[in-house]
């Protein structure tokens, strides 16, 4: 879909979530870029407060986004995600470990302090200082000036890599105190899955019963506090324009269904909750929410599957997450489009699995690929151990190629993750190493109208 396409159905005030995600964008690329300072903003320019897009496609390696491009537009062709211009190499190690975990690498990019591998917006359990005095995430010192908040979360909205912005546990598994706290924030748009956490134990709500052990129905709280409450993507789509605060809840748990090709095969699942809104459509509605909003926003939306899919293993699962991760990139750079005062930036904290596709001349792609590689390295097909191959969308000769994926771990490792990002500030904010700190600290630039840092 060219990029004026995508303007046009933006702008159009009877915008359905499906039209503006279901296909992909062809607009010519913008060759990618490494870049120090952006001359446009030298010392002697004013700089504007800008409203900032912070996606995480959790898990996702350069190696991964690599598969999903030779999968779904062939490895000539570019993902929306290749069409980001400016590039800066991730250093994502924690205090006390070179590997991230979800809960520190989103402390890190909440408070830009580097912190050890059981954080949960504090350190290891000891509170966060900067300067003396007790630390607020950059969503707390944004709602605090007065801008509007957008958290978005296919997993959970309580998961790590988006629960660390508006609350503090001292165990990333305390899911219905993360719940309490994000709501008590006041977000204006919290939208994800976890029904099951805003609801007392035993109460029946949409997607299932509620899970907390402490009598508080959330869900009644955030209705009397002025939001609007949804569940599907229906009624996601149909909230009017102009509703200020949103609670969307998609499912009982994650709005996906992570389990390895073999167990989803057996069960019969599919890889997401059906009637749950995608990534790309939950982002197009905060960003048409909070768009109006006279002091700027912040949004901070992740896809939680490229992490979730990977560490089962799953390479279907993992590529298809990839996928629905490129649209939510190709929202946000419509929106950059018409909104040019908007910096968008986009990294995950590590890689998960390790992803590697693997690929010899003349595999048959009907034949069934080996279990692991020569050195044991575990191998998947297009749906799972000894399947036939994925096969590549066709390159500029028209060829399709097929491949196998080799994964390296089922957990996170320290992969090649890349800062990409577009918009206003960002050949100036994404530097070409990036330590995971400087994620918070581009934010911050951009949201307050501060130098670099």
């Amino acid at each position: 879909m060219p990029i004026n396409r995508y303007r046009t159905l933006i702008r159009a005030a009877a915008l359905t979530l499906a039209a503006l995600t279901t296909v992909a964008c062809t607009s010519t690329p913008t060759p990618a870029t490494v870049l120090g300072p952006d001359s446009r903003f030298s010392a002697a320019t004013a700089l504007k407060p800008a409203s900032v897009i912070f996606l995480h496609p959790d898990g996702s390696g350069a190696n991964a986004w690599a598969a999903a491009r030779m999968l779904y537009v062939g490895p000539d062709a570019d993902l929306q995600w290749d069409l980001l211009p400016v590039i800066g190499l991730y250093r994502g190690h924690l205090r006390d470990a070179l590997a991230a975990s979800s809960n520190a690498g989103g402390t890190t990019h909440a408070y830009g302090l580097k912190v050890g591998h059981a954080s949960f917006a504090n350190d290891n359990g000891a509170p966060l200082t900067r300067d003396g005095k007790p630390a607020n995430s950059i969503a707390q010192q944004a709602l605090d000036a007065g801008k509007a908040v957008a958290i978005i979360s296919t997993a959970t909205v309580t998961d790590a890599g988006t629960g660390t912005f508006l609350a503090t546990v001292a165990s990333r598994k305390q899911y219905t105190a993360i719940a309490k706290q994000m709501l008590d924030a006041r977000p204006h748009i919290l939208l994800g899955g976890g029904e099951s956490l805003f609801l007392p134990k035993g109460a029946q709500g949409r997607h299932g019963q509620g899970s907390r052990q402490d009598g508080l129905d959330l869900i009644a709280q955030a209705k009397a506090a002025g939001y609007a409450v949804v569940y599907t993507r229906d009624e996601l789509a149909a909230l009017p324009l102009g509703t200020a605060r949103i609670l969307g809840l998609f499912a009982k748990e994650d709005t996906f269904i992570d389990k390895s090709e073999e167990r989803q095969a057996k069960d019969g699942t599919p890889d997401t909750v059906t009637g749950a809104p995608t990534y790309a459509e939950m982002l197009a509605a905060a960003l048409r929410a909070v768009a109006p909003h006279p002091q700027g926003f912040l949004v901070i939306a992740e896809e939680e599957a490229t992490d979730n899919f990977p560490g089962k293993n799953n390479a279907r699962g993992t590529l298809a997450a990839l996928k629905r991760a490129d649209d939510g990139v190709g929202v946000a750079r419509a929106f950059l489009a018409d909104n040019p005062q908007t910096f968008l930036i986009v990294a995950a904290d590590s890689d998960c699995g390790g992803l590697q596709v693997w690929g010899e001349p003349d595999l048959d792609p009907a034949k069934p690929l080996p279990t692991t590689d020569e050195n044991g390295a575990p191998m998947d097909g297009r749906d799972g151990t000894a399947t036939p191959p994925f096969i590549a969308a066709p390159d500029k000769a028209g060829r399709r190629i097929p491949f196998g994926v080799v994964w390296a771990s089922e957990g996170d490792v320290a992969g090649a993750v890349l800062v990409r990002g577009d918009g206003y500030r960002a050949r100036e904010l994404i530097t070409p190493s990036m330590d995971n700190t400087r994620i918070y600290a581009a934010i911050r630039a951009a949201l307050f109208a501060e130098p670099a840092r």
